[in-house]
């Protein structure tokens, strides 16, 4: 990169190049395929759930077009590609709904039967907590939709929202993986989740769990999540999920947060930044992790620590937004993040951000996430929007949009949780 500041639209470039490069180092159809497993004698039926599923199950089904193999994946509505033979379910998310409770039954119903001759290749991504429901005792599907509901609210992290889950699901927790035995169980995972630990993916379904009846009551208590009457009751009986040694079967991760980060750097070098990785596991409220970023950016941009610029200061992992009991407008926490790291910035010169999530859905918006840059706050005042007063009432989709700063890029078919990159020149 040469001396002089570039330009607003080359740096915009740079930062979609970058996103784009995270996305892609998490293309099913590679690591799919790079991943699995020795052919069965019998019968291979492939399960699944996740935003990234879909496009997994057709990269196992051209890649073995020889093999017995039949089976059933959901995914996020409009998230569904062709996958040969193995059926595709569409369901609901982040609330699960009627086709969530139907993909629970099929899920099952496939591994019933089968014998140690047959392979079962499960293949998990971020979403499926939503898309398979199977909900344990007398809840019913309202139930089970009012604990995510609460979920969603109480500003928990995506691992304590899990732990709850699995309690509270005939499925999760290891519990599908019990359905399909004596079948040899192969689990491929799209990791979406800090740590990468794929008991959290979509609630680890065919995983040993690591959380406890006590742990699950311990976050109740402390998020103070309101939970229906049902859910209160099974958690009462005592009924804990599948532990080590519990489980037999071969877990492999085939994409993760760390991975994107680094592809995203390799084009940050050749743009000739210095680089510096946070890590892929941030997590926080989202207005104030814009608030911390900012204040790294700012002590790069003047004293060149951490580091010195020109570079870029990516990061993973997955920020919280919590609503609280008020109302709230339109975003996500991607575009939350933004808006909160350009409030913390003031207009500083020189420094420009990207943040979306990889599967291209920001919470339940039609955007990604956002582009923040040094004249985003200006642009705002002059546009008629009040950056605080946005960030108060949640509403950093409509900030963004009206800006016409907004990420869009559609269904990405993956999910390596989100994406966040600073340029200080």
């Amino acid at each position: 990169m040469t001396a002089h500041i570039p330009s607003d639209d080359a740096v915009r470039n740079l930062l979609r190049r970058m996103f784009d490069a995270a996305v892609a180092s998490a293309d099913p159809l590679k690591t799919v395929a790079q991943n699995l497993p020795s052919k069965p004698e019998g019968r291979c039926v492939v399960i699944g759930a996740g935003k990234a599923s879909a496009a997994m199950a057709g990269a196992v089904d051209a890649a073995w077009p020889d093999v017995d193999l039949s089976g059933v994946i959901v995914t996020r509505y409009g998230h569904a590609v062709p996958a040969g033979r193995i059926r595709i379910l569409e369901a609901a998310h982040p609330v699960p709904d009627a086709m969530s409770l139907e993909a629970g039954r099929t899920l099952e119903e496939a591994v019933q039967g089968l014998t140690d001759k047959d392979l079962v290749i499960a293949l998990f991504s971020g979403g499926g907590s939503s898309l398979l429901v199977a909900p344990a005792g007398a809840m019913s599907l309202a139930d089970k939709q009012a604990v995510n509901k609460a979920l969603l609210h109480s500003g928990a992290t995506i691992r304590e929202m899990n732990a709850v889950r699995k309690h509270l699901s005939r499925l999760k927790g290891g519990r599908l993986a019990l359905a399909a035995q004596p079948a040899k169980l192969v689990t491929l995972v799209i990791s979406d989740v800090p740590g990468d630990d794929p008991s959290d993916i979509a609630s680890g379904p065919t995983v040993a769990d690591l959380s406890t009846l006590q742990s699950v009551r311990e976050i109740i208590a402390r998020r103070r999540i309101d939970l229906p009457q049902s859910a209160q009751q099974f958690l009462k009986e005592n009924v804990e999920t599948p532990k080590l040694g519990d489980i037999t079967g071969d877990v492999r991760i085939i994409a993760a947060p760390a991975l994107a980060l680094d592809a995203a750097a390799r084009v940050g070098k050749e743009w000739g930044l210095q680089t510096l990785i946070l890590g892929d596991a941030l997590e926080g409220e989202a207005r104030e992790m814009g608030t911390v970023l900012g204040g790294i950016a700012r002590s790069a941009k003047h004293r060149g620590q951490p580091i010195k610029g020109p570079a870029v200061i990516l990061s993973g992992g997955e920020a919280t937004v919590t609503i609280g009991a008020g109302s709230a407008g339109r975003g996500g926490r991607n575009t939350e993040f933004l808006l909160g790291l350009a409030v913390a910035l003031e207009g500083q010169d020189g420094i420009w951000a990207i943040a979306g999530d990889t599967d291209g859905i920001d919470g339940t918006e039609d955007a990604a996430g956002a582009i923040i840059t040094p004249d985003t706050l200006a642009r705002g005042t002059q546009a008629g929007m009040d950056a605080k007063a946005c960030l108060a009432a949640h509403d950093s989709y409509s900030f963004f949009e009206r800006l016409g700063d907004l990420l869009k890029t559609g269904p990405t078919l993956t999910n390596v949780n989100d994406f966040r990159a600073l340029v200080i020149v």
